[in-house]
């Protein structure tokens, strides 16, 4: 009997709150392996554990809205003034002096000008999400409940995953089961190679693969209590009126009941990285409290002898139900020969998305299982059922509650028929264990507020963690092309490693809008250490340079069809695509180059100032340290050489009209090696700038001397604090190790001998494949079977120490 039923009998409820825990058969959750692994010891310098910021922001005062609108016309007043004084007075005083002068003042404005670009960029980014948080007011849940109660458009979690590790992955979908929306299916996209030689990574498969069995068990219990309860509160709602006393003690009990649940889960679920501390705090445990509130609501409702209505308790028991009524699967695209194989993200989705709404068969054939369409209704297929919208959502990222349920309703009121994808821009993860991880979780708390700002302006992104998508935006911007004679729909571009961004010009330019709902109801992981950053940073800055070509016909096109692109939006698509590439190659001529002193000036550095300032502020305002705008600036200066590679690769990318893997962030135990080269080359920044320094000294070129000593000692900083000296001299040794070394190819395996016998014409080839096979004779034995594609270049399991 469960303990919870003893409620039932006693007049006054406790508070869960104050009670002791009770004991109630949970599902337990397996590990992945036979031990958990251990958590990553917290470094100092790091973040301690404490809430996530709140989910909606609070509103900005006048006072801050009109300094971000005073830091702007500084800025622009500034720069001006720079090239009035600096630069057009120079030369109109004494001329252009030299050839030589006249070179570096070209290239030293064309820098500076780009760079103040971005610094005004980034504060009308800001002062538009000032705005947005004035007039953001959050919808009432039971505006939700009713709506969702007389239309239920379908929703379908896509979560693609390549080697991820078990408990990443099963912290995403229980996130994505347990949001409260009606006929909920949740896919995980599981892009492994099919049968890995690895043991260890078999086992990883093994253990994902299982997962959504495990969650659609977990989720059962519960669920069966809460479908038995709803019948009767949707027949008392049929009759209308106030809904009995009894009922209302039940639903009750039914929210206490399902509060108590999710509260022991969470109090048994592994804590081994600050994802699952948000997993067990924020999703479970967030969840829980609400459930507990409508509980005591309910109960103080019947202290009161208030009348309920019998629609509200049906609309509550239908949230209960909805709650726990997710359907998980899983979908591998690389066990089927006919599906598109591409080694990125963006084709394992149109894969799947190019099967929903369709009945499919399975065929074997001589080159491995294919998908054939067929009618639903013929004996051995199956569906692939469609849907309204589709949620696709990272496998490391989860998922607060109520994500679904608000962003759906958001696109399906009146005047959003043309929203094709709406999201909420990922947050990180607090309580940050190492140095490199709080920086790098600043910077993207700070991205979120810039893209909730530049929804103000017509300018979102499709960022690319989490996003609900409207199917028919998804069918107005398919391209559809035919590899082998099969079909392949590419519904997201796959031509650069950040298909978000180019996805989200095509949208737009096929007359769609995208949307950031202005509430924080998601998170992301952020790279914990310098080897797996620089794999993500890499991906995103690379790709940038393909999409501006595009981004300038969208202009071009709806400038001939007479609706000129607002300028302010297409300034901040063009800085977000392109930023990281001028900054990059502006930054490295900066510490390289010796510039003319007579071309600094502290009106260069006053257009620079509101930039710093206001990011202190949102620093502050985020709940970190406002010095951590000079750590920010430190980060950024390692990350010069993987921005700029980013940067050639692009490049190289448009000179071959190639494509190059989805590089997958690793998410390991301890820390991923760093590539030698941008390891050697944060030392080169050091020795550059000392380099300089010394020469400024010489010449007496105190401008340039402080800001060579600027960037040196930050350098150093960042070297120590984000990379570490030991790590450092670790993954250079290792690099080098692995470039000298020549790694011997095994031997080929022995042919065994030809069977004597007669030799028969391979008649299978020749039916499936045509008669030009008809010469090939082979000995017939086992039946052919396809071999899964090895192994994706640049994504592969990361090494760990």
């Amino acid at each position: 009997m469960n303990p919870l039923d003893d409620l039932e009998n006693v007049d006054e409820v406790p508070d869960l709150a104050s009670t002791e825990p009770q004991t109630h058969p949970v599902v337990p959750l397996p590990a992945s392996g036979d031990r958990a692994p251990a958590r990553r010891r917290r470094q100092w310098g790091g973040e301690r554990p404490r809430k996530p910021l709140p989910m909606v922001e609070q509103p900005a005062s006048t006072r801050a809205t009109w300094l971000g609108g005073f830091a702007i016309a500084a800025t622009v007043a500034a720069w001006l003034a720079y090239l009035v004084s600096t630069v057009i007075a120079g030369f109109v005083d004494d001329g252009a002096r030299s050839s030589v002068f006249l070179e570096q003042t070209v290239v030293y404005v064309a820098i500076m000008t780009m760079l103040t670009f971005s610094a005004l960029m980034y504060l009308l980014a800001r002062q538009g999400a000032l705005y947005r948080s004035r007039n953001h007011v959050r919808v009432p849940r039971a505006e939700i409940d009713a709506f969702m109660a007389n239309s239920r458009p379908s929703l379908t979690v896509l979560v693609p995953s390549y080697c991820e590790e078990p408990d990443v992955v099963r912290s995403t979908l229980l996130s994505a089961a347990l949001q409260e929306y009606p006929g909920l299916r949740v896919v995980l996209l599981l892009d492994d190679p099919p049968h890995p030689g690895d043991p260890a990574a078999a086992a990883s498969l093994a253990a994902c693969r299982r997962i959504p069995e495990e969650l659609n068990a977990l989720l059962g219990e519960p669920l069966a209590r809460f479908e038995a309860s709803l019948a009767g509160h949707e027949a008392a709602a049929d009759n209308g009126g106030p809904a009995d006393p009894s009922a209302v003690r039940s639903l009750a009990l039914d929210f206490r009941f399902a509060a108590q649940w999710l509260r022991e889960l969470a109090a048994g679920y592994p804590r081994t990285s600050t994802s699952d501390d948000m997993m067990a705090d924020e999703v479970l445990g967030g969840l829980a409290e609400d459930l507990a509130v409508t509980a005591k609501a309910l109960f103080g409702a019947l202290d009161d002898r208030a009348p309920v209505p019998a629609e509200r308790l049906a609309q509550l028991s239908r949230r209960l139900v909805w709650t726990f009524s997710a359907q998980v699967s899983a979908f591998e695209r690389k066990s089927f020969s006919n599906l598109p194989h591409d080694a990125n993200k963006a084709m394992n989705l149109n894969a799947y998305i190019g099967l929903m709404g369709r009945s499919f068969r399975q065929v074997q054939t001589r080159i491995g299982l294919l998908l054939r369409p067929t009618e639903p209704d013929v004996d051995g297929s199956f569906a692939v059922p469609g849907s309204d919208y589709i949620l696709t959502l990272d496998a490391d990222s989860i998922l607060l509650r109520e994500y679904c349920l608000r962003l759906v309703y958001h696109m399906e009121l009146p005047g959003n028929e043309r929203i094709a994808v709406i999201q909420t821009p990922y947050s990180a993860f607090r309580g940050a264990e190492t140095r490199l991880e709080r920086i790098a979780g600043a910077t993207t708390d700070v991205q979120h507020i810039l893209h909730q700002g530049m929804t103000h302006f017509g300018a979102t992104f499709w960022v690319g963690a989490n996003a609900v998508i409207r199917r028919t935006a998804l069918e107005d911007i398919v391209e559809t092309s035919f590899v082998q004679g099969e079909e392949v729909r590419r519904y997201v571009q796959d031509r650069t490693v950040i298909e978000d961004t180019e996805s989200s010009i095509d949208l737009v330019a096929h007359d769609w809008t995208l949307f950031n709902y202005p509430e924080r109801l998601s998170y992301s992981a952020t790279p914990p250490d310098f080897g797996s950053l620089v794999v993500q940073r890499a991906r995103w800055a690379n790709g940038g340079l393909l999409i501006a070509p595009k981004l300038r016909r969208y202009a071009k096109a709806a400038r001939r069809a007479g609706h000129r692109v607002p300028r302010a939006q297409l300034a901040l698509r063009f800085n977000y695509m392109a930023s990281i590439s001028w900054a990059s190659l502006g930054l490295v001529l900066l510490l390289t180059f010796p510039f003319d002193s007579r071309l600094l000036s502290g009106l260069i550095v006053l257009a620079a100032l509101p930039y710093f300032i206001a990011m202190a502020s949102d620093f502050h305002r985020l709940g970190y340290k406002r010095t951590d705008v000079f750590r920010v600036y430190a980060f950024n200066l390692i990350l010069l050489a993987v921005n700029l590679a980013g940067t050639l690769k692009s490049l190289q990318q448009a000179a071959s009209k190639s494509k190059i893997a989805f590089a997958r962030t690793p998410k390991v135990a301890n820390r991923t090696a760093a590539p030698a080269l941008f390891v050697l080359a944060a030392y080169a920044i050091v020795a550059v700038s000392l380099y300089t320094l010394h020469n400024d000294v010489i010449s007496r070129n105190w401008s340039n001397a402080a800001f060579a000593t600027f960037n040196g000692v930050l350098t150093i900083y960042a070297i120590v604090a984000f990379i570490g000296l030991r790590n450092s001299i670790v993954d250079v040794v290792l690099g080098t190790w692995h470039w000298i070394r020549v790694p011997v190819p095994a031997a080929p395996p022995a042919k065994a001998p030809e069977p004597e016998g007669e030799r028969t014409m391979d008649w299978e080839s020749v039916l499936y494949f045509g008669p030009d096979h008809a010469g090939d004779t082979v000995v017939r034995s086992a039946p052919a079977v396809s071999h899964a594609p090895g192994p994706r270049r640049g994504d592969t399991r990361a090494r760990q120490r």
